[in-house]
């Protein structure tokens, strides 16, 4: 694993760089953004993908695959991820020549210098709730730059170099990464101890969100609610922090939350002020998103009125319970919760919309680390929520493979070993999920690695199934 304190700030100025990994939601939007500003930008990824298809349609040479030769003779600087393996050639060749390595944060915070910058932190919710801001932003007609983990639906982007002086970006908690920018107003959707590998234990992990709130300088959001935020909140000097979420000590108290017609609405106190809220994206935990980001907004000096306009525009991200197709009366979504809480949260959000049909789970465990450490919490979250799980075998990310951990760790972990399958061929898992599913079911592939990959061989089989029974 790269750490971002292991490579070095980018230069006042360059000409030319190269990113390995450029297919990556983050890197992608830095790279098109540099593109856009007149510097030569080529890249690399190990696989291909509709995002190395976008990014060469828009003139970057991104290519397939990792060698030495895809770098460019006499580019000014590397700019890499944390998940990179060390023996990458191109990282390696960039080191035995002497090149500039940059972490991709370290470019990102070259992006966002002399901005105004809203960075979006915590194990959860940072991807939708940076976007809910952006939208609301432009809805307000401002014209932010903006670097998200996903696509924002309505953009049909996850990154814009914007105009003026408003800048929001999802901030990286996960390698550490967030504390290296210039943030301005800080908003923590929760504290969920995650990344514990790199940070060792909890009290490390504590003191960086206490570390990266008190850095900000005008502004610090937290939640009201998530145990972790409130454990911190005692280590907060800030001057200025605005809570948000359900408590009745909230600044900004959520109440009256209802799941109705594949949406989610709520009430939005503050100021004195009530405000009804009504968002097209279901589940209660994207309220509470919401909630985050209008105390953000108003934080910020827009009005309440405003805001709550602004955020109902608000019409999700991409890998976020988006659908993806329906055949034979089975809807199937793709969703990228990879940690419990998250897994929880969307099969709640589906089960409020599923009405009479079963929820399907398709589980990717996502690097080996935390499938050893949370085999039982996915277990315990997935045998609550879902019906049936079809768990695929483990995506190792930056990780090396462990010996004896794989997907089975988190089947295994079921009490009923009937509503759960480990299924690690893909094809074997694509043709069992259509002899399980029944018109009216949801199917959901669960996972921030590539499971979304399975759901065209899914939907074949359910298209082949619909014609045998026709």
């Amino acid at each position: 694993m790269i750490k971002p304190e292991s490579t070095s700030d980018a230069p006042d100025s360059f000409a030319s760089t190269h990113f390995i990994g450029i297919g990556g939601s983050g890197m992608s939007g830095i790279a098109l953004m540099l593109h856009e500003l007149g510097i030569r930008v080529t890249g690399s990824d190990v696989r291909d993908s509709d995002t190395i298809a976008a990014l060469t349609s828009r003139g970057i040479d991104a290519r397939v695959g990792h060698a030495a030769e895809n770098v460019p003779d006499g580019v000014d600087a590397i700019v890499v991820t944390g998940a990179l393996w060390q023996d990458n050639p191109e990282y390696v060749r960039g080191l035995n020549e002497g090149t500039l390595i940059m972490h991709r944060s370290r470019a990102l915070k070259w992006l966002t210098r002399a901005k105004r910058l809203v960075s979006v932190a915590g194990a959860h919710g940072k991807t939708t709730s940076t976007g809910m801001i952006v939208t609301a932003l432009k809805h307000l007609d401002e014209k932010p730059g903006f670097v998200s983990g996903g696509v924002i639906q309505s953009m049909g982007v996850s990154s814009g170099l914007g105009e003026g002086e408003l800048f929001v970006i999802e901030a990286d908690e996960s390698d550490g990464s967030f504390l290296i920018y210039d943030t301005a107003v800080a908003l923590i959707t929760n504290v969920d101890a995650d990344h514990l590998d790199h940070y060792g234990d909890h009290a490390s992990f504590d003191r960086a969100f206490v570390e990266f709130a008190n850095r900000a300088r005008e502004l610090v959001v937290i939640s009201s609610d998530d145990p972790g935020a409130v454990r911190i909140r005692s280590g907060i000097s800030h001057p200025r922090v605005l809570t948000f979420g359900q408590s009745p000590q909230a600044d900004v108290r959520l109440t009256d939350i209802v799941s109705a017609g594949g949406g989610v609405s709520c009430v939005i106190h503050s100021g004195g002020e009530s405000h009804p809220l009504h968002l097209t994206v279901p589940g209660a935990h994207n309220a509470l998103n919401a909630a985050g980001a209008f105390a953000v907004l108003t934080g910020m000096g827009w009005p309440a009125a405003s805001v709550v306009e602004a955020l109902e525009t608000f019409g999700g991200t991409v890998r976020r319970f988006e659908l993806h197709g329906i055949v034979d009366g089975v809807h199937v979504y793709d969703d990228y919760a990879h940690h419990p809480t998250e897994v929880d949260a969307i099969l709640r959000a589906a089960r409020s919309v599923v009405g009479e049909g079963r929820l399907i789970a398709v589980h990717q465990p996502h690097t080996y680390s935390r499938t050893q450490a949370m085999s039982p919490q996915f277990a315990n979250v997935l045998e609550d929520l879902a019906d049936h799980t079809v768990v695929l075998d483990v995506y190792g990310a930056r990780e090396d493979p462990v010996p004896g951990v794989t997907g089975a760790l988190v089947s295994e972990a079921f009490t009923d070993p009937a509503l759960v399958d480990f299924i690690p061929d893909w094809d074997d898992a694509a043709r069992h999920l259509a002899t399980v599913c029944r018109p009216g079911d949801f199917v959901i592939t669960l996972g921030c690695g590539d499971v979304y990959r399975i759901i065209p061989s899914v939907l074949d089989r359910l298209r082949e199934r619909e014609v045998a029974s026709s």
